[in-house]
């Protein structure tokens, strides 16, 4: 009998890990055993390490996960992202979207790259990582590694995009539209900012003052008038509407103050991530294929792998046999398979399983591997500190 497939979204608390090797619970434990992971492949000659990241690495920047001890499907037993068809077909499901996106934008635009982010850059720069691919979709990997290769799997949040024409449009633009078409709104987020209530990270205070954030950058705020919430039509096709599939031309239509009108048949603009029952880009797909299959091992952080888009590509990385490192605090999908053909005495340079901090873990792992005769490092000095790292540019919000 087949197993029953997981709820997506999977909301339940995942097993606790088993750390392998067993030395890598404490910090220098742990850094040994990643130690051995990267030198691995570079004795043998094979391809640089793949980063597959989650929501947990972005954690010390500011922002909630999914699965963690405070993360959102924990604390908010009764949230659930909006869905793809739900946005496509009910245009009171997405003022309901915009309403609560609207007010999230301005804690991910204040948002930046942590020490985390910026230490897979230097892993990059000592010749360890060769790319990155993440579902997050806050932007903050590109942001602190331009240079080193991301795949962004589920999107961005920094654009919209139109479900007609698919044209982008930056999430900048569009806020300012929203803050024009919903004055009351605007005022009412101003409020909110002097108040300080998106200052503090911390889940009380912010239910104290009545506001949620959750991981894909949307603020949930209980009994809020979402109804009265208006957004823009794409602008390309409001200015020329498109051909729809049996040749006619679609309708496209705006209030007088330029909100989408409901009797429009086109100009839906969505954030530019893949929303739950949305396929991924096939051209991303195929970039995150071919990122797996030339690895020479597979680095996962911040993930439980409960999003099959995710799975699936350490899963290609395990039937591959090549060295898999997962770093995570709380269990991950499946995990057990994953290390079990693991040598019970083998150090590191077979797989790695650690359930450590990434912002304490990763700087602390790259000034060992400086030192170590084995690496040539490309810079002479590492930072590490966020503050000396500017971050203005993000991807979509997705709920």
């Amino acid at each position: 009998m087949r197993p029953p497939y997981m709820r997506i979204p999977y909301t339940d608390v995942l097993a606790s890990p088993t750390i392998f090797p067993k030395t890598a619970t404490t910090l220098s434990g742990a850094i040994e055993a990643l130690q051995k992971f990267f030198q691995v492949p570079l004795e043998k000659g094979s391809p640089s390490t793949v980063v597959l990241s989650g929501a947990g690495i972005s954690v010390a920047s500011g922002l909630a996960d999914y699965r963690g001890p405070n993360g959102t499907y924990r604390v908010n037993k009764t949230y659930r992202p909006i869905y793809y068809n739900e946005f496509l077909q009910s245009h009171e499901a997405r003022k309901r979207y915009w309403a609560r996106s609207f007010l999230g934008w301005t804690t991910l635009l204040k948002g930046k790259p942590n020490a985390a982010h910026y230490a897979v850059k230097h892993l990059g720069d000592l010749g360890l990582v060769q790319s990155v691919v993440t579902q997050n979709v806050d932007s903050f990997h590109p942001k602190a590694h331009p240079h080193l290769p991301t795949i962004e799997l589920h999107g961005y949040l920094r654009s919209c995009v139109c479900t007609s024409c698919h044209e982008e449009l930056p999430r900048d633009t569009f806020q300012d539209a929203l803050a024009r078409l919903n004055p009351t709104w605007a005022a009412f987020l101003q409020e909110i900012l002097a108040s300080g209530a998106l200052d503090t990270e911390n889940p009380e205070e912010r239910r104290a003052k009545g506001l949620r954030t959750n991981p894909d950058g949307d603020v949930d705020l209980p009994g809020a008038p979402y109804t009265t919430f208006r957004y823009p039509a794409c602008p390309r096709c409001l200015l020329t509407p498109p051909v729809v599939a049996d040749g006619s031309t679609a309708k496209v239509e705006v209030d007088a103050d330029g909100a989408w009108d409901p009797t429009s048949t086109a100009g839906i603009l969505k954030p530019a991530v893949t929303m739950f029952g949305e396929n991924i880009r096939p051209s991303i797909k195929l970039a995150a294929d071919h990122a797996i299959e030339n690895a020479g091992s597979l680095l996962v952080l911040g993930t439980s792998l409960a999003t099959y888009s995710a799975w699936r590509l350490a899963k290609k990385a395990k039937d591959r046999g090549i060295p898999i490192a997962m770093i995570n605090l709380g269990g991950v999908r499946g995990e057990d398979a994953f290390f079990a053909d693991l040598d019970p005495s083998q150090e590191g340079g077979q797989g790695v399983r650690i359930e450590l901090s990434l912002d304490e873990l990763l700087p602390a792992l790259v000034e060992q591997l400086r030192q170590s005769s084995s690496i040539k490092a490309t810079h002479e000095k590492y930072d590490h500190s966020v503050e000396e790292h500017g971050a203005s540019v993000f991807k979509d919000m997705m709920s």
